[in-house]
């Protein structure tokens, strides 16, 4: 074997090593692999890391997943049906998580099954998510595509989760992370433990509910809006709902351009400003402590009831006064149909023309 033969083995050899070692290498690991899962109905599950939501074609929703961290490499993905439909689950091995991204000293704990699905309170064992320390470094950010008309629950442990320009029905349950959601069609469903939320230019019915952290709305139509949290604060504007409700144990509220049949607010700590651009059926505004004002159009009309604990009741719009006191006003404003009533514990209650 003469030395040029000699040296295009080695340089072979050396080749395969190369291949061998970037089939290893963290780059490789991050290449997105794609599943599919069939049928009308689907859920995903992931532990940590990002969750972007997007309108796809086809039949069937497909789910990109990249895997992260120095211990990527030890995930495991599983499909099966469950009473979702078709899932997906990220399964991470260990119980102590490192997902580097929610900052060192930040941690989340949950109970997870075996199959990697979490949430609903089945049992499982206790997984520890951390930005730091010891454990297994390993997470995934995933791409879901979602075809018209599918229903797709997103289970998220922690990270964050963006939706865009889906026209379907949506569910989203996180523990702690934040939810962003632009242009989607049909129901929308948002569950967090911990988090921000935002949603625009939504169409269709809208449930929010935040254990902790301040919620966006703007742009909503549909048949019905439902805000909870029970820390944070709520502002929105451009919303067209029949029926539109806004509980929050402490925070501010703040609504601009409301079209609501119904609206309901509802604050144990907290002021409240809301401004309508049309007659409502019925207004209910209740504050522990808080002021309240409203604005509303010049062909508003209703019988308006407010009592306060602590603070003074001005009507600053054309009103027919049955009764007005210091804490409790009664009164009719235009045609009267509609009904507005405004309870206060500690805080003025200020009516405006808008």
């Amino acid at each position: 074997m003469n030395s040029t033969s000699r040296r295009v083995r080695v340089l072979g050899q050396g080749g395969a090593l190369l291949a061998l070692a970037a089939l290893g290498s963290p780059l490789a690991a991050q290449r997105a692999e794609r599943y599919a899962l069939r049928g009308d109905r689907a859920a995903v599950y992931n532990l940590a890391g990002e969750v972007r939501v997007e309108a796809g074609s086809g039949a069937d929703v497909a789910v990109e997943v990249t895997r992260g961290g120095s211990d990527a490499g030890q995930l495991r993905i599983q499909q099966g049906n469950t009473s979702e439909g078709a899932s997906l689950r990220v399964v991470t091995p260990g119980d102590r998580i490192v997902y580097p991204r929610m900052g060192r000293f930040s941690n989340s704990s949950f109970q997870v099954r075996d199959d990697g699905s979490f949430g609903g309170g089945m049992g499982g064992h206790r997984v520890t998510v951390s930005g730091g320390g010891r454990g297994v470094e390993a997470y995934a950010d995933l791409r879901v595509l979602v075809p018209a008309g599918r229903t797709v629950a997103i289970h998220q442990g922690v990270g964050s989760v963006q939706i865009s320009n889906v026209n379907g029905n949506l569910r989203v349950n996180s523990s702690s992370a934040s939810v962003a959601s632009s242009g989607t069609r049909g129901a929308l469903g948002i569950n967090v433990g911990s988090g921000n939320v935002r949603v625009e230019r939504a169409e269709g019915d809208v449930d929010i509910d935040t254990g902790s952290g301040s919620v966006r709305v703007a742009e909503v139509r549909g048949g019905r809006l439902k805000v909870e949290t029970g820390s944070g604060s709520v502002n929105g504007s451009g919303v067209a709902v029949d029926n539109f409700s806004v509980d929050v144990g402490s925070g501010g509220i703040g609504l601009a351009g409301v079209r609501a049949g119904d609206v309901k607010v509802d604050t144990g700590s907290g002021s409240v400003d809301l401004a309508l651009t049309a007659p409502a059926r019925s207004v209910d505004i209740d504050t522990g402590s808080g002021s309240v004002r409203m604005a509303v159009p010049s062909s508003f009309g209703a019988e308006l009831e407010i009592e306060t604990g602590s603070g003074g009741i001005h009507v600053d719009v054309p009103a027919q006064v049955t009764r007005a006191t210091r804490s409790h006003y009664r009164g009719r404003i235009g045609d009267g149909r509609g009904r507005v009533k405004i309870e206060t514990g500690s805080g003025g209650v200020r009516i405006v023309g808008s």
